[in-house]
Parts: structure tokens; C-alpha cells; sequence
């Protein structure tokens, strides 16, 4: 069996396919999909494929581009938010950097203005890999700063 890396409620993680570094991130067991926060979703049909059109996090982020991300739609689900309301959610897949290891994560596209973390963490991603501990967080973060502080070091 391979072992799971400990993980804590809350951490840092890159979306290198989004250009997004260093975001926070929520774990939450209690969803299945994972999410991160966009707007203006605006499906589109590119050289005869399916297509989401998106712009990433809120304008007072401090990562907040204005860029007009595309993907490929990777399928539609129906999701069940926070307040019990469904909802139907396009999902895309991309990569998420966690202790150093690209893994691959599907995201549901959602508007979460209003909530304190921009992207969740849900079960999909978590089981087989992780253990959370609620107490803990910035794990994965504190380990890169680790790393790159130990890289400077060697130079």
C-alpha cells in the first residue's frame, strides 16, 4: 500500500497550467469535486470543439490578471453547494502542485467571491494521497520554501 502524505486543513498550491502560484487553498472533506473561484464562464465552441471560457480569481486578488483562460470542457456535472442549492458546474482538468508532485485534479468552475479561500480541495484528489489533520496547515508550503531556501544555500 502507498503511504499517504499528511496534509493540513489549509496550504499553498501551484496551478502551473493556470499560471497560478502560491494560492490558497482549502481542504475540505466534506466535498467531493474540487473547485476554484472564476467568472465570466461563458461556454464556446473553438475550431468545432466545446470550450469553457473563464477569468480566474476576484480584482482585488493579488493574482488577478484579467486573462481570459480556455479549456476544454471536461465534462458537466451537477453539484450541490454550501447552501444546499445544485447547480450545474462545468469541469476542467489540469495539474496542482502539492510537496512538490504534480498531480492531475479535475476543478469545477464556481463563482466564490464571497468566500475567504479560492479554491477547495475535495475528496477526489485527497483519498489514496492525503491524510488531513485540521489542526495543521501551510504543509506543502512550508515545504517548498524549504526546498528553494536549501537551493540557495547550494549556489
Amino acid at each position: 500500500m502507498k503511504k499517504k502524505r499528511l496534509i493540513g486543513r489549509s496550504d499553498k498550491a501551484d496551478f502551473p497550467e493556470l499560471d497560478l502560484f502560491d494560492i490558497d487553498i482549502k481542504i475540505d472533506t466534506g466535498a467531493y469535486t474540487s473547485a476554484i473561484h472564476c467568472h465570466k464562464i461563458k461556454e464556446k465552441e473553438i475550431d468545432g470543439e466545446r470550450m469553457i471560457s473563464f477569468v480566474l480569481l476576484d480584482p482585488s486578488h493579488p493574482q488577478y490578471n484579467k486573462k481570459e483562460y480556455r479549456a476544454k470542457i471536461h465534462k458537466e456535472k451537477l453539484v450541490k453547494s454550501s447552501n444546499g442549492k445544485s447547480q450545474k458546474r462545468y469541469i476542467i482538468k489540469t495539474k496542482i502542485v502539492l510537496f512538490g508532485k504534480k498531480y492531475s485534479i479535475e476543478l469545477s468552475l464556481s463563482e466564490r467571491g464571497e468566500m475567504r479561500y479560492p479554491v477547495l480541495i475535495g475528496r477526489k484528489l485527497l483519498r489514496r494521497k492525503f491524510i488531513v489533520d485540521s489542526d495543521l496547515s501551510n504543509l506543502s508550503y512550508q515545504l517548498k520554501i524549504q526546498n528553494s531556501q536549501q537551493l540557495k544555500k547550494r549556489k
